[in-house]
């Protein structure tokens, strides 16, 4: 999955197709290595997502956008 994201920000809203959201932040694990951490959310048909942590394969920025190319979820 490749996320657009805003470049100049670590926090920011993520908006997906059915109009539900959820707060994402970028950091970094014990080792160094760059994560998303995704908020749980509801989606709009009332299935609750719980909160994510997802590694980051790859990221290229593009003027004020940063895409994120995600790998896998962590436990």
């Amino acid at each position: 999955m490749v996320l657009d994201a805003p470049a100049d920000t670590h926090d920011f809203l993520v908006l997906f197709g059915d109009d539900s959201e959820s707060r994402a932040q970028l950091l970094h694990d014990h080792t160094g290595r760059p994560v998303l951490r995704m908020g749980g959310y509801m989606t709009a048909n009332g299935t609750v997502i719980d909160e994510r942590v997802w590694t980051i394969r790859e990221s290229a920025r593009h003027g004020p956008r940063l895409h994120l190319r995600l790998g896998d979820s962590l436990p």
